[in-house]
């Protein structure tokens, strides 16, 4: 069984799309099989760091969504009563029955609730799962979401299925903030490693995300990117937190433009390099003790 890390942060601009693949890399260097599922199915981009010498495996994700016959609908609102989400509108002295798709989860109330044979399901796509074989000998499983659809945690449901493999450490990089998506990917995982900045916006958003992981019972340690810049607030507070450092990444103009050209492999510092690898090896040893 793979042992499942997310990596997260309270806001996004943090770096953790690049420690999310810098660990993919140096994890699978030293000979762990390692698995990185890009799990910010609205913005995905850990694939523009790789080199692929064939394209994607792409595959259409669907939900399924219920519709209404009002030839045999008696207009009861059973079904608008069950949906919790209020994605059905019943109007009887006007005989209308809708259904806002944009509201609908696919939980199936509906079709329960109707007594008289009035509601069906069709498939609507909803996004894409891609799979990427990189440079490093693993795959990277991509989850992106259709321009326009409003159903994220869906598709995060969806991408991390269909990561379900017998691989040593599955990384599922989240999306950024603490809403709905970001719970759904971290819901399953053995462990979170947070991503943070030394300021005031990254220490506020930190705060945000210990709240919620404390709250859902998630052992979790934090990485500190972009160290040596803004101030010591960040440190003051892992410490009155108890809170593990797992390392601290440098801020470097060099490799930031790096990042900036999608060259993020390429020309590494060797103490950014070191500070990967201290952060693979504690990952490492925290899998072994579990």
């Amino acid at each position: 069984m793979s042992y499942k890390i997310a990596i997260a942060s309270g806001k996004g601009g943090t770096g953790k799309t690049t420690v999310a693949v810098n660990l993919f890399k140096y994890l699978n260097e030293i000979g762990t099989n390692t698995l990185l599922v890009d799990c910010d199915v609205e913005e995905p981009n850990d694939f523009i760091f790789f080199d692929f010498d064939t394209p994607p495996q792409t595959e259409i994700v669907n939900q399924l969504v219920p519709k209404i016959d009002t030839s045999k609908c008696t207009f009861c609102r059973k079904c608008s009563d069950y949906c919790i989400f209020n994605a059905i509108s019943i109007i009887p002295s006007v005989q209308h029955a809708e259904v806002t798709t944009s509201l609908c989860h696919s939980c199936g109330a509906c079709l329960v609730a109707c007594e008289f044979g009035a509601i069906t399901e069709y498939s609507q796509e909803i996004g894409t799962i891609s799979r990427y074989n990189t440079s490093f000998g693993s795959k990277l499983i991509e989850g992106r979401l259709k321009v326009g659809s409003p159903m994220q945690t869906l598709m995060v449901k969806a991408v991390k299925k269909a990561a379900e493999n017998n691989c040593d450490i599955t990384l599922f990089d989240s999306p950024p903030g603490t809403s709905c998506p970001v719970v759904e990917t971290v819901s399953d995982a053995n462990y979170v490693v947070l991503v943070t900045e030394p300021t005031p916006f990254g220490l506020h958003d930190f705060k945000l995300m210990v709240t919620l992981l404390r709250e859902m019972n998630k052992p979790f340690d934090v990485v500190v990117n972009k160290a040596g810049s803004g101030n010591s607030h960040i440190y003051q507070y892992i410490q009155e937190e108890n809170i593990e450092l797992l390392g601290n990444i440098p801020f470097l103009k060099q490799y930031a433009q790096n990042y900036a050209h999608g060259k993020i492999f390429e020309n590494i510092p060797d103490e950014i390099a070191l500070s990967y690898k201290t952060i693979a090896g504690i990952l490492i040893e925290k899998m072994k003790n579990r």
